[in-house]
């Protein structure tokens, strides 16, 4: 196993004092690796990417270490090493993708650079240049798909990328998931087993509000998933 990137010891989270959704959660994040969160609705996978993208203040953590040093995930260094794509975003609504992906890269400090296969693999080539607002659910996904494997963050989350995708873009985006780890580290979460049996290094289970269970390697089965989450109707 390669060095660790992020570390996380006993997490707690909740939206409501008192009522926690994350509850001890611990685990650790190497670099480049590609690593799947899979759990029920309800299990907390939103909730542990709101906490990573300094969007949920209410938690603590025993600690919380990026590259070797102690950190809250509002730092700028941070920051300034993770891209978050969330399940729903209806943000910066009248940017086009040309100005937001524009803005994005200029916020984190890096000059653009040409997107035309993410843009041609997403299937994304006449909505370049209508407003966010005015795009699908899918499409407005792959606003912030192509953003995020373009800027090739150190930590890139994804929650849920799949939903509202065609089976194109799909495919796509799991050659991209794949692959990710020539550029640095990928956490993403999903319902569905196939995004993460098909691409992930690591899969950590997510139930009753810490990581009940990791696979590796060949342990990576939907059976062996299925058979921890205890119920047949994760697809």
């Amino acid at each position: 196993m390669s060095e660790k990137i992020l570390e996380i010891k006993s997490l707690d989270g909740w939206y409501k004092k008192g009522s926690n959704i994350l509850s001890g959660l611990s685990f650790d994040l190497y670099k480049n690796e590609t690593v799947g969160l899979i759990g029920l609705n309800g299990a907390g996978k939103t909730t542990l990417i709101k906490i990573l993208s300094g969007l949920l203040e209410s938690y603590n953590a025993d600690s919380v270490s990026f590259d070797g040093k102690r950190m809250n995930f509002r730092d700028n260094k941070f920051k300034n090493h993770r891209y978050t794509v969330f399940s729903e975003d209806s943000s910066f609504g009248y940017f086009t993708f040309r100005e937001y992906i524009s803005y994005v890269f200029s916020a984190y400090g890096k000059k653009l650079t040409d997107v035309s296969e993410l843009v041609k693999g997403f299937h994304f080539e006449e909505y370049e240049n209508k407003l966010l607002k005015d795009l699908s659910m899918g499409n407005r996904r792959k606003v912030n798909l192509i953003t995020a494997f373009a800027l090739k963050p150190s930590l890139l989350f994804l929650d849920e990328p799949v939903n509202g995708l065609d089976f194109q873009s799909t495919e796509f985006l799991y050659s991209l998931i794949s692959g990710y780890k020539e550029h640095g580290t990928l956490l993403f979460s999903s319902h569905i087993l196939e995004s993460i049996t098909l691409t992930s290094d690591r899969v950590m289970v997510l139930e009753n509000g810490r990581i009940s269970r990791v696979f590796t390697g060949g342990e990576i089965t939907a059976e062996s998933v299925r058979k921890v989450l205890k119920l047949d109707n994760v697809i």
